[in-house]
């Protein structure tokens, strides 16, 4: 009997024999979200408790067989995949669905890790809370998965990333171990915050299994406007007077380019895109008001009436129903798959200071456009907290394909050099995976990795734990 053998009939034993697949179509698993690169595991094994996953790692651990845990494979930078070797088990959390706990008392939501992020907003809304975590990919990315790569999504201006929201983990460590951390404390000063180990982690320290998240009230009102700005320079303009007339009612500001825009109007023509043709950028902002939806609208169109005094709105609409503000929202969310079906493309993830990224995008663009004539930029993101998409498709005329084989490598290095003197980071909120592990090496400070490394090693010494992700050793 070999030992891949005797591990696959150990975990059989573990979480059933119907939870440890190993034949039959696993591209589900096995296939990144991009369709970029697929791989092959020895078993994709699915428990449905902690314990059943600390017995998992440690089957694993005495077979000196790595593991790649997965929530629901949304991610961007295929770091929740096996590699080709046919030899990692792939841990999958997705039965691991329960809301655990509700504590209106505390404001707090205890779930398993993997739960599907819309799941947790509507359990919340049932009850009158508001879970702020959003992102296009949430009815069916998980919360294990947007912890383990710290999503943000397009309230982070006022609520901030997925770490902002949590107050407490539960995790199976590299050796089987569980610690409970779901306390649900604002306050603990009792040494290392392990939490933040593991957020951000991508899986190579330990598997999340369970968290404890903050709730806020849900708002009386949420209204969204739709704006056409002359320039970006304009549209940080507009962030600033949003900031001044809306305060901690702004809860979301995404930019939009023209032709980020024009995708979506081709290639979903049933939706309604205002401005596009007339402008080279459009804004969506959300004002959130605990008072009156009266309240909310009137502050909401002091603002467009002082942007458009100044001249950084030159035309706007604003929803009249929560019909009409979600298709807005949804010109935003439709942006990536339109790009996708346009065809294959190169993805950027970045932050910059907001107040440098006018500069930043006008610098880069003309580099771009001139090292890659016929290239087109997709830009757009969450301005409001300085993460852009800054994205590039291939040449109409070029096979799209070709033009990700051949030209990724020089394009990466491009804009990343850009990043860096804008001091940015190559990635804002999706990540670094295996796309960017050599990336990182070379735009992270040598003490930074330095550190990065010997945390790995202290708490996963073997290195089964999601290898060859986020950091080489």
């Amino acid at each position: 009997m070999t030992i891949h053998t005797e591990l696959l009939n150990q975990l059989r034993q573990i979480v059933g024999a119907p939870n440890v697949l190993t034949e039959g179509d696993l591209e589900a698993y096995e296939l990144d979200w991009r369709r970029r690169e697929r791989g092959r595991s020895l078993a994709v094994v699915r428990p449905g408790s902690t314990e059943e996953v600390a017995a998992v790692v440690r089957a694993c651990v005495v077979a000196k067989v790595s593991m790649v845990p997965q929530g629901g494979n949304t991610g961007m930078v295929v770091g929740s995949t096996p590699d080709a070797s046919g030899t990692q088990v792939l841990l999958s959390l997705q039965r691991m669905n329960r809301v655990r706990k509700l504590d209106a008392g505390n404001l707090t939501i205890t779930v398993d890790a993997g739960c599907v992020l819309q799941n947790i907003q509507d359990a919340c809304e049932k009850d009158g809370f508001l879970f702020p975590l959003s992102l296009a990919s949430e009815g069916s990315c998980t919360i294990g998965g947007n912890l383990g790569t710290n999503a943000g999504g397009t309230q982070v201006v006022r609520y901030g990333n997925t770490r902002e929201l949590c107050l407490g983990l539960e995790v199976v460590t590299a050796q089987g171990d569980i610690w409970n951390g779901l306390t649900g404390l604002r306050k603990d000063n009792t040494g290392y915050d392990l939490r933040h180990l593991f957020i951000g982690s991508e899986g190579t320290l330990g598997v999340i299994t369970a968290a404890t998240m903050k709730l806020y009230p849900m708002p009386v009102s949420q209204l969204t406007a739709f704006a056409a700005v002359p320039s970006m320079e304009a549209a940080v303009e507009l962030l600033g007077l949003a900031h001044r007339f809306l305060s901690s009612g702004l809860t979301g500001f995404e930019v939009m380019g023209q032709f980020a825009l024009s995708l979506v109007a081709k290639h979903y023509p049933q939706q309604r895109v205002p401005f596009w043709q007339e402008t080279p950028w459009c804004v969506v902002l959300e004002n959130s008001d605990n008072e009156s939806e009266t309240h909310a609208r009137e502050c909401l169109e002091r603002l467009l009436e002082a942007a458009m005094e100044q001249g950084c709105v030159t035309d706007a609409v604003v929803a009249e129903s929560m019909a009409q503000a979600k298709a807005l929202w949804h010109i935003r969310e439709s942006i990536p798959l339109a790009q996708a079906d346009e065809g294959l493309n190169i993805k950027h993830d970045i932050s910059i200071g907001v107040s440098r990224i006018p500069e930043f995008v006008r610098l880069t663009d003309a580099a771009l456009t001139k090292a890659f004539p016929g290239a087109r930029l997709v830009t757009y993101g969450h301005l409001g907290d300085g993460n852009l998409h800054y994205n590039v498709q291939a040449p109409a005329s070029d096979d799209a394909a070709r033009f990700l084989n051949e030209e990724e490598a020089p394009i990466n290095a491009l804009v990343f050099e850009f990043v860096d003197q804008f001091n940015g980071s190559i990635s804002a909120e999706h990540g670094i995976g295996s796309l960017k592990v050599e990336k990182l090496e070379h735009h992270k400070s040598p003490v930074a990795l330095s550190l990065m490394r010997n945390i790995k090693l202290a708490l996963d010494p073997h290195n089964l734990m999601n290898p060859g992700r986020v950091i080489r050793l």
